[in-house]
């Protein structure tokens, strides 16, 4: 009967035992179950991460491509922008020479101008500017008229002709040219001689010209000739 007992007890400790396993197990097994989901989490997860990360390489791709676009973009725009230069440069050669070619034919028309007689009427104005709105308000106007039979003037017997302003003891011999040259100023001042000579006055000598270059106005200032005019040139 004692032993009996004993199995008994032994019974029952084996089936708490194993009910105690059971538990476990029970656990172990939810244990299990919720580690499984959250494997399944986890690999959904990846899955997500790595969808995420192939478009974020097809968008780095296309970026890629974009900014190699760009680039030749860029590349062609600077041998764009190089070609322009170099055209705006031939373009700017050009205008300079067209500049100096328009200067050039200035100066030959200007010149080809002066030596025909044909002034410009600002020119013109300039020139008789100071004997209208000075001279003729104060002087009065005669003209001389003598025979130099000893050519002292031309270097022959020749009738000598010029306009005179008159105002008291004061005279002035006065000549009007289109174009002053040299010939001008000396025929001038030897009319003056002349002139002094004949009527024993010392006339003041005026030449009113439209155009005069700088190396005729230096022989008139040398020789004492005064020069009005509407333009000087070299």
């Amino acid at each position: 009967r004692r032993l009996s007992n004993e199995h008994t007890e032994a019974i029952r400790s084996l089936q708490e035992t194993m009910a105690k396993h059971s538990e476990a197990i029970r656990s172990l097994q939810e244990a299990v179950a919720r580690q499984g989901k959250a494997i399944e989490s986890l690999q959904e997860a990846v899955i997500k991460h790595g969808e995420a990360i192939r478009s974020l390489q097809e968008t780095v791709a296309k970026h890629s491509e974009a900014i190699r676009s760009l680039q030749e973009t860029v590349i062609k725009h600077g041998e764009a922008i190089r070609s322009l230069q170099e055209a705006v440069a031939r373009l700017e050669e050009a205008v300079k020479s067209l500049q100096e070619a328009v200067r050039d034919l200035s100066r030959t028309v200007a010149a080809i101008g002066r030596r025909y007689g044909v002034v410009t009427e600002e020119a013109f104005r300039s020139s008789i500017k100071y004997l209208v709105e000075d001279l003729l308000r104060i002087y009065r106007v005669s003209k001389w008229i003598y025979y130099d039979s000893e050519g002292l003037v031309y270097g022959a017997p020749s009738v000598i002709e010029i306009d005179v302003l008159i105002r008291d003891n004061e005279h002035i011999l006065v000549e009007y040219k289109a174009y002053a040259n040299k010939g001008d100023v000396s025929e001038l001042f030897r009319i003056g001689l002349l002139y002094e000579r004949i009527q024993n006055i010392k006339p003041r000598l005026l030449l009113v010209a439209a155009s005069i270059s700088k190396v005729v106005l230096e022989t008139a200032v040398r020789l004492g000739v005064e020069v009005r005019s509407g333009e000087t040139f070299e």
